[in-house]
């Protein structure tokens, strides 16, 4: 008999393939039962991978089983695109829905297929190249919620307030990780039934994961043996497991010494939460017709590259200079945390990703020769934030899309390309302020903040917005970042009821001295039963109290 075991969760016992039979008979019964039970609308969380189509495979199984007359309850199955996915399983998925519609069509079946994507604003590369956001780091995990998790749960809230409640249908399990089963455990204590939780992000929604206990191989053994509802090759998504595993193999009869294709991940092909993009790799390394993705693999490592660093501002996109202690070869050193790309540094990456794109369809398959890695409305979005938030009134994102394409960029956003400012004002702005990158930067901004208020009806806030400009951008790199030193030295001697350092602190430059005061009293809301006195010693200092004095005294 053959015996489904799954190294990684030993503390599990294998099963049977009998008892799986078995327990496949119960789910079915038992989703029958949770289907037919009220008016709820269902939404199936669906990747491609194995977990999601085997839960999906049970759900339309079940579902196919029941009289028709049952079968009024909408069934959606949702997948998001992050629009950077890795390519062949991106386009398994779109011909899987497209499959999948047709086959609930023909089969008379509530399912319906959705292939959501984050808004324009909220894509990866309008993050990385159009407001300069760094790679994803575990301290700085911008992306998931933006790409992933925002676009489903949209869906769900429109299903929500259509119906009142939802129940979304997952292929989480167990065995995935330890962490995933932490988390599942202690959702059983608020169990409405069995694999029936509260989804503790939406309201009104219910999490139904009938694969929780499936080990890997279980997975696979029910994929392989039963076949596909709505038409499409679980062997083929077999054999592309198979291809992003290290070791090309997929076995499904596995002890603890063999490796199990449930280590084949496929995510985002710009991924830099991990070290290196196994399943992308293995992808290139098994198969010869698949080198056209190398370009791919590159790029995502020259975005990890820690060269990068160099390539940032040394403030963040607030204007502000935050101080952090870095460990550097055991040599602790308290320097400016590294804020967004520079404007060269986003010119690069979005030079260098058309140049790709254009590379990919000269050397993909001729199934994907249409591969798109950036789209026209991420394109528009970038140049908006370049134009409008960051000043810079160049408008260099048509003139690169033209030098590398060949052609003229289409903008989809209506008035998009009138402006007042352009090209060779900014050539005339860079001569006059030489090699003065902060000069250029204050000189664009006030130029581009007047323009912005010249278009409307009344100007208020203009005050307030040049004012901005001066405070974030009239100051040397290295007259801001001295600045922000003292201002955290300040805090310290505050918070310690320093009046000594106070003083010595506030009787400096008296340039530097006056921004210091301005937050002065903020630091001290929070400070030591000393404050009081730190405060006085704080404000006395300030241009308009010493030349107060100074005419009191005469």
């Amino acid at each position: 008999m053959v015996i489904a075991q799954q190294p990684e969760n030993k503390s599990q016992q294998p099963r049977t393939v009998a008892e799986l039979v078995e327990e496949i008979q119960a789910l079915t019964t038992e989703i029958q039962d949770l289907y037919c039970l009220d008016e709820i609308p269902w939404v199936v969380g669906y990747s491609g991978g194995k977990d999601s189509s085997c839960v999906l495979q049970l759900v339309w199984n079940a579902i196919a089983q029941l009289p028709p007359e049952k079968r009024t309850k909408t069934i959606h199955v949702i997948t998001t695109d992050t629009l950077v996915e890795n390519p062949y399983v991106s386009v398994w998925v779109r011909n899987s829905l497209k499959q999948m519609k047709l086959a609930a069509l023909d089969q008379k079946l509530p399912f319906e297929p959705h292939l959501l994507q984050p808004e324009p604003k909220e894509t990866f590369w309008v993050g990385l190249i159009g407001k300069g956001y760094p790679a994803p780091k575990p301290k700085f995990r911008w992306c998931t919620e933006r790409l992933k998790i925002n676009p489903s749960n949209r869906f769900i809230r429109n299903v929500i307030r259509s119906c009142g409640e939802a129940i979304l249908v997952l292929g989480t399990r167990k065995a995935e990780s330890t962490k995933r089963a932490y988390r599942m455990k202690q959702w059983e204590s608020k169990r409405v039934r069995d694999r029936l939780s509260p989804n503790m992000n939406l309201p009104n929604s219910l999490v139904y994961s009938p694969v929780e206990d499936w080990r890997n191989d279980e997975v696979w053994l029910y994929l392989m043996q039963w076949e596909n509802p709505w038409g499409y090759s679980n062997k083929d998504l077999f054999s592309m497991y198979r291809g992003a595993s290290a070791d090309n193999e997929c076995p499904l009869v596995v002890d603890t010494s063999t490796p199990s294709c449930g280590s084949s991940r496929f995510g985002c092909w710009v991924c830099t939460l991990v070290s290196e993009d196994k399943s992308l790799t293995a992808m290139i390394q098994n198969d010869e017709e698949k080198e056209w993705l190398q370009p791919l693999l590159d790029f995502r490592k020259e975005l990890d590259a820690p060269i990068n660093r160099e390539r940032r501002d040394f403030r963040r996109r607030n204007g502000d200079v935050q101080l952090y202690e870095r460990n550097l070869n055991e040599e602790i050193s308290v320097e400016p945390i590294p804020g967004p790309y520079i404007k060269e540094a986003r010119e690069y990456w979005l030079r260098k990703l058309l140049t790709i794109q254009q590379q990919l369809r000269r050397t993909a398959p001729e199934n994907m020769r249409d591969i798109t890695l950036i789209t026209s409305e991420e394109m528009s979005e970038i140049r908006r934030i370049w134009l409008e938030e960051r000043h810079e009134f160049d408008d260099s994102l048509p003139r690169i899309y033209k030098e590398v394409t060949g052609e003229e960029f289409q903008d989809p956003r209506p008035g998009a390309d009138y402006s007042l400012l352009g090209t060779d004002e900014w050539a005339v702005l860079e001569e006059i302020c030489a090699d003065d990158a902060m000069h250029l930067e204050l000189m664009a901004k006030l130029l581009d903040t007047e323009r912005q208020f010249r278009k409307r009806a009344r100007r208020v806030g203009i005050y307030d917005a040049l004012e901005k400009c001066f405070e974030t951008s009239s100051r040397s790199r290295e007259e801001a970042i001295d600045i922000a030193h003292m201002k955290r030295d300040l805090k310290t001697a505050i918070t310690q009821g320093d009046v000594e350092k106070v003083k010595q602190l506030t009787l400096g430059d008296v340039t530097k001295t006056e921004e210091i005061i301005n937050v002065t009293d903020e630091l001290i809301e929070n400070s030591t039963e000393n404050s009081s006195t730190t405060k006085s010693v704080a404000k006395s200092k300030t241009w308009a109290n010493m030349k107060f004095q100074k005419k009191e005294s005469e």
